[in-house]
């Protein structure tokens, strides 16, 4: 999932409340080896302000030139990059990076809705599932190129002819089942159209809030998970002074977990309370849940004692998903090194990778 729009949005809001279009670059195709990949999003403004970004700071400035004569005139603009060996030194970068990355340049602002911006603006508000599609290429001059075609029943999108409505309504549920960026035509085609699902951030569950929670919602606030800390202690549950990075914390009993919050819609859950019965009461009520990934911080004894309380039924139904010791190996018992292993294999298992060396 390449979309993001959370590292864009104060940026976005920022030109918005002030009325100033801006340029969306959007990578809408790449060969070889290359930064990003088909639907992560850049933001760049008129004042040479940027959010996201495509490449390693290789590209940047050159695409800044591009956006401005997009957000002047109002027409997209693709451009494509060929990083390839010698040829490379064409563009003056020096990047070496073997690979081919076309980007589509469109201007976003009032004229257009602020589209796709408020649409993903919104549904990450509301951390619901939507998809975009923008046009690359088109032989039709009632959808030119840089149009944006929402879903089926939302106001903004651009009118598509007939011919093209549900082929495009079509890739948007692609898109969305996918999870991932799907295209209509090739660069060969005189059709082309990229539909992007916004990729939301994981939501996190902290089940504790000692000291060494402090760095793990740091490093999960940094990218943007959304991050609920629970801890029945009074001096831990507190948010804006003690987690400004946590979207909720809340206070309560650890026997009370499935009344007090609806665990249905975390991606993960992390048990760091150190306190036995406290943490025994939490993996009672995940190993009711249908969590995905559940972390128990602490040593295999640790564990063992905690799952033999447990029950065979409750460890049962934590099988597949329990990590215990959680985190990957990577050395070093700091609670910042701790809690980089931790946000490590969660993102490790949440996008479906190994977590070991490239």
């Amino acid at each position: 999932m390449e979309s993001l729009i959370a590292p864009l949005l104060p940026l976005y809001e920022r030109e918005q409340q002030a009325g100033r279009a801006v340029a969306l670059a959007v990578v809408v195709e790449t060969r070889g080896s290359t930064y990003r990949k088909p639907g992560a999003l850049m933001l760049i403004a008129a004042d040479g302000e940027y959010a996201g970004l495509l490449s390693g700071g290789c590209l940047e400035s050159d695409l800044y030139q591009h956006a401005l004569q997009v957000m002047s005139s109002g027409r997209a603009k693709v451009i494509t990059y060929d990083t390839g060996g010698s040829d490379d030194l064409l563009w003056g970068l020096g990047v070496g990076c073997e690979g081919v990355m076309q980007i589509l340049l469109l201007r976003v602002g009032a004229a257009n809705g602020w589209q796709p911006l408020a649409l993903f603006a919104g549904a990450h508000r509301r951390h619901e599932r939507t998809a975009a599609a923008v046009v690359v290429a088109s032989p039709d001059g009632a959808l030119p190129p840089g149009s944006v075609i929402l879903p089926e029943g939302l106001s903004g999108s651009a009118p598509a002819p007939l011919a093209l409505h549900d082929g495009i309504q079509s890739l948007l549920e692609q898109a969305l089942a996918q999870g991932r960026a799907v295209a209509l035509g090739t660069d060969a085609d005189a059709l082309r159209v990229l539909a992007m699902p916004l990729a939301l951030p994981p939501r996190l569950l902290l089940l504790g809030g000692g000291p060494d929670a402090l760095p793990l919602v740091e490093f999960a606030g940094a990218l943007s998970w959304r991050i609920t800390v629970y801890d029945h202690r009074p001096a831990y549950a507190q948010s804006n002074s003690r987690f400004p990075r946590a979207e909720r914390v809340v206070l309560g009993r650890p026997e009370a977990l499935a009344d007090t919050l609806d665990l249905r819609g975390f991606d993960a859950a992390v048990v760091m309370s150190h306190h036995l019965p406290s943490d025994l009461a939490y993996l009672r009520a995940l190993s009711a849940s249908d969590i995905p990934y559940v972390g128990l911080l602490g040593p295999v004894n640790r564990r063992e004692k905690l799952l033999a309380d447990l029950g065979p039924e409750g460890t049962a139904r934590l099988r597949g998903r329990l990590r215990a010791p959680i985190g990957l190996n990577i050395g070093g018992r700091a609670p910042e090194s701790i809690a980089l292993s931790i946000v490590a294999e969660i993102h490790s298992r949440l996008h479906g990778a190994p977590g070991g060396p490239f």
